[in-house]
């Protein structure tokens, strides 16, 4: 169920018997001459919604925009400051929170989000710590409304895709537009499959220093990739392995006590 394609009497009769929620979250970035600039958050999203409806579970709106300063050197590329983004997420959880849902799963498209979402946890968890949450709840009334939990699990690092990617692309997947991203994307939206030469094939591998030393060492966007192997029929078998072991994952953060 997309919340943004449900009613609020649907809602309100999940949280019922329901309290987490799918929150995919990527970014709006450059992905090489073929990769697509939303590469991160529409495969989150594909894969938020494959758990969510195999596990009967809420899937939140997507947040497209994240922490991409470095990629801000290729037109198209758009980005949040670590203080909106934690500002963002806050006000997501905690305006979800008080309506009842109580875990919030993040499932991540990009790793560039990784640092400020485990910054943005921490400041609702003391928010609520000091005050009972946004709302001021009182103390007396806190045990019938826990704490929010929230978890952040990058899709691509379950041992199923990291296994995929191996047998798909041996040495030649990379840390950026690599093909197992590009691949699903192709299978997801046949009609945008994208060509340009690629020289070299494998990108160079590396460190960088902020926007323009990046393209400066990656002036074509990719890092350490060839996404010239990605094809629609690779791309299926890694969205159905993120989903496989991203079912797992929320259903371990969903059962924990």
């Amino acid at each position: 169920m997309r919340l943004q394609l449900a009613t609020w009497p649907e809602i309100e009769t999940y949280l019922k018997t329901r309290g987490e929620i799918i929150v995919p979250i990527g970014s709006t970035e450059q992905h090489g001459p073929t990769g697509l600039i939303g590469t991160d958050a529409l495969t989150a999203e594909m894969v938020a919604e494959g758990v969510g409806a195999a596990t009967g579970t809420v899937v939140g709106p997507t947040i497209n925009v994240g922490m991409a300063v470095h990629h801000t050197a290729f037109p198209g590329t758009i980005t949040l400051r670590p203080s909106t983004m934690i500002a963002y997420i806050a006000d997501y959880v905690n305006t979800l929170a008080g309506h009842g849902f109580q875990r919030f799963f993040f499932l991540n498209g990009h790793g560039g989000n990784v640092a400020t979402c485990g910054a943005a946890f921490y400041e609702i968890y003391a928010a609520y710590t000091a005050t009972g949450g946004p709302q001021g709840i009182a103390a007396r009334d806190r045990a019938n409304r826990p704490e929010p939990r929230c978890t952040l699990a990058n899709w691509w690092e379950c041992e199923q895709v990291k296994s995929l990617s191996r047998e798909l692309f041996g040495g030649r997947e990379g840390s950026h537009a690599t093909p197992s991203e590009v691949a699903m994307t192709y299978y997801r939206f046949p009609d945008h499959i994208k060509s340009a030469p690629l020289e070299p094939a494998l990108a160079p591998s590396g460190r960088f220093f902020g926007a323009a030393d990046y393209r400066r060492r990656f002036a074509d966007g990719r890092i350490g990739s060839d996404p010239s192997m990605a094809t629609p029929e690779k791309g299926q078998r890694m969205y159905e392995a993120a989903v496989a072991g991203m079912i797992a994952t929320f259903q371990g953060f969903a059962g924990a006590q």
